[in-house]
């Protein structure tokens, strides 16, 4: 029997392996495509929260060394009349791209497309003895019992899998098996895709680098960028689902063009939330638990959310350690976030290009007036590290305070306190004996690290706080809590005292 089955191999769905590998737990990961789809770049930038979980795997460095674009390239956001017109306003310190040795973040984001992120995942997943990656293949059916999960694939072959994570998608088979549903709307507004190359563009752009160009003119208000630095770029036209690719492009630019169209990919935004997330053995995660606008970059963070904290929780299961209750906190914890994620995404998308757009750019007072009425609208879109870092997961159960992300710090030079935590339980602090004692006596994984700070932080595998206190009096009854384990018959006082 596999002890997990991944329907869908999107980053999700890769993601969810790499942490189940992590803790040396083996998945199977079912995907339809043979190949990567390199012309759908769908996100184009991977958050500073993402980078850092990618580091836990060690495959944030293989990225980066791969990206097309370095991290230095640009943290700038630049609204301009044509990407070969004028100017109108920025912003810099965009998207945690700036934070490069800040104490912050053990990682800053990182300007990559989609499809090499999860070029890259599929490559740990091959290279991973835990993790395999059958493409070719797609699940169509799954029925649930009190032992497993049997899974039907397209061949008519089914496989048993004592847990199934459904990574697929809007049209998610694993979403219809529970009686999940999404809840929410569509946006009225259509966008169109266009990846392209424009030999010499690059050079013909007046405004320096930038993540992307904002372009506000009402012939055809969207928004551009590089994919590399060579000459590949992408645009999002706003208001548009079809029409010439290349006029949609001259538009953007202000300017006649030699442009070679390589893929075009109209869509409508969606705020959906499922209104459940599992049943007892089968889990939903990334889009086939939420969608959101894809204004701030918050839906790709939030799908290797899903990956790390589910993917934990089922391998403390697997691996013995924890009770299965554990598991029931997965859709406590991360359904709020998307939540939050997608009433986000929405306000960003209440102001798009147009909205901001207007007939006179020309004049200097009017790119005035639309300049502040930008860094009103916008700032928030560009500036999210209170969502992307700041997320807590209060009021969850195995959490005492807030479940917070543990603050982060440089120790020396490349030297992250992240980088001496274990891959399962984490105390932090000198006086650490109880907690060890305890962990041993509950056969619960843990490492212990003098952090230099008084008091103790019992860090879960997913870099969050699961309590912080002055000492270890009450470690037994601390550790319980966490893993969801009922109180011993001789519980002292509660772990928040």
């Amino acid at each position: 029997m596999t002890p997990v089955l991944i329907a869908g191999g999107s980053p999700v769905g890769l993601a969810t392996a790499l942490e189940l590998a992590h803790h040396g737990v083996p998945s199977l990961v079912v995907e339809p495509r043979e190949e990567v789809s390199w012309l759908r770049p769908r996100a184009k930038t991977t958050s500073a929260r993402s980078m850092e979980l990618f580091r836990r795997w060690g495959v944030a460095a293989t990225i980066r060394e791969r990206a097309p674009l370095p991290v230095a390239w640009s943290d700038e956001a630049v609204f301009v009349t044509g990407l070969l017109g004028q100017e109108i306003t920025r912003f810099d310190r965009c998207f945690g791209l700036d934070l490069a040795g800040d104490d912050r973040a053990a990682e800053p984001g990182q300007q990559v497309s989609q499809p090499l992120v999860e070029q890259m995942l599929r490559e740990a997943v091959h290279a991973s003895p835990h993790a395999r990656l059958l493409t070719g293949r797609r699940v169509t059916g799954m029925r649930e019992d009190a032992f497993g999960v049997s899974v039907t694939l397209d061949s008519a072959e089914v496989i048993r899998a004592s847990y199934v994570v459904g990574c697929d998608g809007s049209r998610s088979v694993t979403r219809e098996a529970i009686g999940a549903r999404y809840l929410g709307r569509a946006d009225s507004r259509p966008n169109l895709n266009i990846v392209f190359r424009a030999p010499g563009l690059a050079e013909r752009v007046p405004f320096g680098p930038a993540v992307h160009y904002w372009v506000l003119h009402p012939s055809q208000p969207g928004l551009a960028g590089r994919l590399d630095l060579e000459e590949t770029w992408w645009c999002i036209a706003q208001g548009v689902t079809s029409g010439d690719p290349l006029e949609i492009i001259r538009n953007l630019a202000r300017a006649s063009l030699d442009v070679e169209v390589l893929a075009t990919d109209p869509w409508t935004a969606r705020m959906l939330l499922v209104d459940r997330y599992s049943s007892e053995r089968i889990f939903l995660a990334g889009d086939s638990a939420h969608q959101n606008p894809p204004w701030g970059g918050h839906g790709f963070t939030t799908g290797i959310g899903d990956a790390v904290n589910l993917g934990w929780k089922l391998a403390a299961v697997i691996n013995g350690w924890a009770p299965r209750s554990l598991t029931a906190t997965y859709a406590l914890e991360r359904r709020p976030i998307a939540e939050r994620t997608i009433a986000e995404a929405a306000r960003n998308m209440a102001t798009l290009a147009p909205e901001l757009s207007h007939p006179r750019l020309d004049s200097p007072s009017v790119r005035q007036s639309v300049a502040e009425a930008v860094q009103r609208a916008k700032d928030s879109e560009f500036h999210s590290l209170d969502l992307v870092l700041g997320y807590t997961y209060d009021g969850s159960p195995i959490v005492s305070g807030d479940g917070a992300r543990l603050p982060h710090r440089w120790l020396g030079p490349g030297d992250s306190l992240y980088d001496h935590l274990g891959p399962e339980f984490t105390i932090l602090g000198r006086e650490v004996d109880g907690f060890v004692k305890a962990a041993a006596d509950e056969g619960v994984p843990l490492t212990s690290y003098d952090d230099g700070l008084p008091g103790l932080r019992l860090v879960r595998p997913d870099q969050h706080v699961a309590w912080s206190g002055p000492d270890d009096s009450h470690a037994l009854e601390i550790l319980r809590m966490a893993i969801s384990r009922a109180p011993s018959t001789s519980a002292g006082p509660s772990p928040s005292a």
